[in-house]
């Protein structure tokens, strides 16, 4: 079980880390996570070059976003245990948590976790560095459960419906998009997923929409998502930005009810009833369970 600080993942901007423009954009920006990308966003031969320019651009910067990540190549590769040691030692300091991608088990994600601990001993690191981590493979779907209670410096999984529709050879067209299946074609793991962060408490994240000039669209997904118990959905546009936000806040109308329930059902405790009734609304103990859900996401974003 994890035992990081809590945090704000409405939205997960990408941002390439071979772009020195859209890193200095990324910056100036009020949102919740943004995470420079060193695996799909950069060729092959310019992710070396690029973890200089994720370095420098941590460093530089004065970041608004309120959680920094960077989002390294998974461990099959040749690329990921460079891009850990060079990201952190250059820059480990300004850094929140790294991105695993495409974890198939609870081994992958413990070498970064052990790899972590090296380097923060080493660099004498005094903020521990969280870990993120994308399923979308098959095999990580598969072994979910295990993945999501593996490390205590595990924060969040998150479905990558993209390698992941490859992985298991769905035919698809835009990445995020439902195709031809009705009604959801990623009810499933969204939902398969979602239990197994809730149940090692960790914060479940869905993925990328990729027709960013079809707002409805990630709109209609990143309800969906909601729904289920997400927390927040990743953005590839910064028109998405907005309405993953919005989608994941708890309305100013929903805010108030739940605080007027959860002060009348205090008062009722105190006079020995179990049940009652606010504005017409039955409000017991299992009710103000999910009452007071929606008031930690209000403290959490500062709403």
């Amino acid at each position: 079980m994890s035992t990081q600080p809590r945090r704000a993942r409405r939205c997960q901007l990408s941002v390439p880390g071979s772009s020195e423009k859209m890193m200095a954009k990324a910056a100036a920006l009020e949102l919740d996570h943004v995470f420079l990308d060193l695996e799909d966003a950069v060729a092959p031969s310019a992710k070396p070059g690029a973890r200089g320019m994720i370095v420098e651009a941590l460093n530089r910067y004065d970041w608004k976003p309120r959680t920094l990540c960077v989002r390294i190549n998974d461990v099959d590769t040749e690329w990921c245990h460079d891009d850990i040691i060079e990201v952190v030692t250059g820059a480990g300091a300004k850094l929140d948590t790294i991105m695993l991608t495409k974890a198939k088990s609870a081994a992958d994600v413990l070498f970064v976790h052990l790899l972590l601990d090296q380097l923060e001993k080493k660099l004498k690191l005094h903020r521990r560095i969280g870990i993120e981590c994308l399923i979308e493979e098959v095999e990580g779907m598969m072994h979910v459960e295990e993945i999501a209670g593996c490390s205590d410096r595990l924060e969040c999984l998150i479905f990558g419906m993209g390698d992941y529709s490859a992985s298991q050879q769905m035919q698809l067209g835009d990445v995020g998009a439902t195709g031809g299946y009705p009604p959801d074609l990623w009810h499933y793991p969204r939902y398969k997923m979602t239990i197994a962060c809730r149940a090692n408490r960790i914060d479940p994240v869905d993925g990328p929409y990729a027709n960013f000039r079809n707002p409805d669209g990630y709109r209609k997904e990143a309800e969906r998502s909601f729904v289920l118990g997400m927390v927040g959905k990743w953005a590839i546009h910064t028109s998405q930005v907005e309405i993953a936000q919005a989608v994941f806040s708890p309305g100013a109308d929903t805010i108030a009810a739940a605080r007027r329930q959860k002060a009348a059902y205090d008062e009722a405790l105190k006079q020995g009833l179990g049940a009652i009734n606010v504005d017409g609304v039955m409000v017991d103990a299992a009710s103000i369970r999910i009452v007071q859900n929606a008031l930690d996401r209000a403290d959490l974003y500062g709403l």
